[in-house]
């Protein structure tokens, strides 16, 4: 297999502390839908408990016993950052960088990065959970498009809970230099309606599929389902 040809599966999921809709806390459950979606990098949202000093929801034992690495964008027992992390696997995936990116807006919000070597060429991922709040949630874009040209030119995939509801094209405006793939229903996870959970693709970057990991048990494991692309890297 070619550069050219090496596709990586890359998926995003909000994972509710890793409370399920039956309200247990099942981390294992989490790994369950992991393995069933087959990417080889996530970004997790809210993948820390709520009150300091916010400890992994989905401990960092559990997912190395599966295989998963974990971008250390935590503290004092974190799994990442503002609730959002980075994991990955597989032989040919090396973590060359990471940060955090402030938002603004009166939600304590942020999102984090990680760049990696694979084996199809550099690839910039952001993982991040946009605010509740519309007016808040556009000026999360527009400063997130801001900081991401700021950086050293790569291959750059935004991903995470856009939390935003409308199909028509409003993040679109905000990221003109994004590429918003078509957002697919994965709220609420027994009988979703609402596109929260959207990737986008910045240049040198293109999907070949795309879509929403639906199966069991993803419909009780959280209120969001995983969403996943298969992108390719087109230039370097």
């Amino acid at each position: 297999m070619t550069r050219r040809d090496r596709t990586i599966r890359l998926a995003s999921y909000n994972i509710q502390k890793c409370v399920g809709l039956d309200m247990r806390r099942l981390p294992r459950r989490i790994l369950q839908v992991l393995d069933g979606l087959g990417a080889e990098i996530v970004v997790l949202q809210e993948a820390d408990k709520r009150l300091p000093p916010r400890p992994a929801a989905l401990p960092h034992f559990v997912l190395e016993e599966a295989g998963w690495q974990v971008a250390d964008l935590g503290g004092a027992g974190s799994l990442g950052w503002h609730g959002n992390a980075v994991i990955w696997r597989g032989d040919d995936l090396r973590m060359t960088g990471m940060g955090h990116m402030p938002l603004p807006g009166l939600e304590p919000r942020g999102a984090v990065r990680a760049e990696f070597v694979t084996g199809a060429g550099p690839l910039r991922v952001i993982g991040m959970h946009l605010g509740l709040v519309g007016h808040y949630r556009r000026q999360q874009l527009i400063h997130l498009h801001d900081e991401t040209r700021a950086l050293p030119r790569m291959p750059t995939v935004w991903a995470g809970d856009f939390n935003e509801w409308s199909r028509q094209p409003v993040l679109d405006s905000c990221a003109p230099g994004m590429r918003f793939l078509p957002p697919l229903p994965s709220f609420p996870s027994p009988r979703p309606v609402g596109p929260l959970d959207r990737i986008a693709l910045g240049p040198g970057l293109a999907a070949r599929d795309h879509g929403v990991h639906g199966a069991r048990p993803a419909h009780i494991a959280s209120d969001h389902l995983p969403v996943w692309a298969d992108l390719t890297i087109t230039a370097a």
